[in-house]
């Protein structure tokens, strides 16, 4: 009896339709029967359905949404227990209608509407490239990245991540790295407490299941990340599980594909999330780059809000032309430690570049992980100076062997702090990004041409300067409100008397008077120039090409 009973429930379920919801969306209000969800945040779909055989494998569903001049298709998902969902991001407001489909009768066709608000303070939409090398959110606000990395964070049990999100709370960064699969470091005394399949560590897994519990608990961070503005850079794959070898870096490509379309369903309509397909893509024997070029195309096909896609390297480079890589995702110590030649992966790919891994602060016997607090900060600096981008972690364990890196939890490095102003002095940089100013020649200067210059000095420790810029957007007379800014002192001191600019020469102009400005002695000193006059427009050129 209790069979039909429970028969009865699940048809009727199905035949009253599909149940609605925005998790964690505050902005959600009834009104007159109909929801509403704001712009850029998840509205939900849940419909019950068939539970036997095996769901994740057996059973598609997708659904249309359209407002009348837009039409998405977007995927849905298996949540256990007879549940299916399907998420949307509303990209504009309006009102918007969805009807399923499916392979079973019981998911097929169902039907329904939402409004969409207009987007609050603070949500500004998903991540984009913009002005070919630099970011910007949806609605058009500039996005600068200050990130950082922690593996395998949202694997450390309720109470380590709690810590963590109070940490970043508090912290300058905007961007996180982190595993979807757990790493092994650090397992012997923080086991991850889900896995991503049904069964048992090591290698007792039905790898054509997953546990929806596991990625609950992601797209939790996930969502938490989204209300403290942080982007969540998601790494896929990782080469990271070799000690116990849960074989999560050795699925065929069958399996791939379907862990792929899973996390683009659960997730990608959270506006805060990124693609990187793999940490140290080299490292993982067990994929070609043939591989590798299958899943990026997948992502870009299958996810229908474009999110952003790199692939991040060890020793060799992966081919960082390929159309569905948006962004470049480096590891590269020696080239972020002076401008001169970080701009050359810019100028190689014509991309935003972001060096995710320009070695790291620490202590650790490895090479990539002995920087101090200092060195980290000058990379940032002058990874900005070339117009590309810096991404930090620190490698400094406590008592219990807790590493930011690897768990998170607390900073302990010197560099935080001096990345916060780091953050606050490249926020209030011009909207379109700070930029090279002469390539050529000239690798210490960036910024706007004619409106805003960083000068930055790195390593070494000048007690003077004498005012040289390159000509373009310059005018004669030209003023400029200049400041000297100690990174690591973190003091910002202003010059009593702007600077005026004289031409000179064919590629040049020059401080009026002839004085040089004069400079601490001291490393990490960078001058910034704001313009007090109108500047010249598109700017005077050279004579002729360099």
């Amino acid at each position: 009896m209790r069979r039909w009973q429970g028969l009865l429930a699940w048809l009727m379920a199905v035949c009253m339709g599909a149940s609605a919801q925005a998790p964690g969306a505050p902005t959600r209000v009834e009104q007159r029967g109909e929801q509403r969800v704001e712009q850029w945040d998840v509205f939900e779909v849940q419909l019950p359905g068939p539970s036997e055989g095996n769901p994740f494998a057996e059973v598609q569903l997708s659904a249309r949404f359209s407002d009348g001049t837009q039409t998405i298709e977007v995927d849905g998902f298996y949540d256990g227990d007879g549940t299916y969902r399907v998420r949307f991001m509303p990209p504009r407001p309006g009102r918007w209608t969805w009807v399923s489909q499916s392979n079973r009768w019981p998911l097929t066709n169902k039907q329904g509407a939402f409004t969409a608000t207009p987007a609050r303070a603070g949500n500004h939409g998903p991540v984009g490239v913009r002005n070919t090398h630099h970011f910007a959110y949806a609605d058009g606000t500039p996005y600068k990245p200050v990130g950082t990395t922690m593996y395998s964070w949202a694997h450390r049990g309720e109470a380590l991540e709690a810590q963590t999100l109070q940490t970043l709370a508090a912290s300058p960064f905007n961007k996180v790295r982190m595993l979807v699969f757990p790493q092994t470091a650090g397992t012997d005394r923080h086991p991850p407490e889900l896995w991503p399949f049904a069964g048992t560590p090591p290698r007792n897994w039905d790898t054509h299941r997953f546990n929806p519990a596991f990625f609950r608990h992601l797209e939790q961070r996930v969502r938490q990340l989204r209300d403290l503005g942080i982007q969540a850079d998601l790494i896929l794959h990782h080469p990271y599980d070799d000690k116990r070898e849960w074989g999560f870096d050795s699925l065929p490509r069958e399996l791939d594909d379907r862990y792929a379309r899973y996390l683009v369903a659960r997730l990608a309509a959270y506006r805060n999330v990124w693609w990187s397909l793999a940490n140290e893509f080299d490292f993982i024997r067990t994929k070609t780059d043939a591989d590798w070029e299958h899943l990026g195309e997948l992502l870009q096909r299958t996810d229908p809000y474009g999110h952003l896609r790199s692939i991040h390297n060890g020793k060799r480079i992966f081919d960082q032309s390929r159309p569905w890589i948006t962004h470049v995702s480096m590891q590269h110590g020696m080239a972020a430690a002076e401008a001169s030649r970080a701009v050359l992966f810019r100028e190689a790919w014509r991309k935003p570049v972001v060096f995710d891994e320009l070695k790291y602060e620490g202590r650790h016997d490895r090479r990539w992980a002995q920087l101090t607090g200092a060195q980290m900060v000058n990379a940032f600096w002058a990874t900005t100076i070339a117009g590309t981008y810096g991404g930090h972690s620190e490698f400094i364990p406590d008592a219990d062997g807790l590493i930011w890196l690897a768990q998170g939890v607390k900073l302990r490095g010197d560099s935080p702090a001096r990345l916060a102003f780091f953050k606050a002095v490249i926020d209030a940089a011009p909207a379109e990004g700070i930029d090279p100013i002469d390539t050529f020649e000239d690798l210490f200067i960036a910024g706007q041409p004619g409106r805003y210059y960083l000068v930055y000095f790195g390593t070494q420790a000048p007690t003077a300067w004498l005012p040289r810029l390159y000509l373009t957007g310059l005018r004669d007379g030209q003023r400029f409100k200049a400041e000297i800014i100690d990174t690591w002192a973190m003091t910002i001191t202003p010059l009593a008397a702007p600077l005026q600019f004289k031409p000179e020469g064919r590629y040049h102009f020059v401080e009026r008077s002839g004085q040089a400005v004069k400079l601490p002695g001291r490393p990490g000193i960078a001058l910034r120039l704001t313009a007090v006059d109108t500047p010249a427009g598109p700017g005077a050129q050279p004579a002729h090409d360099d």
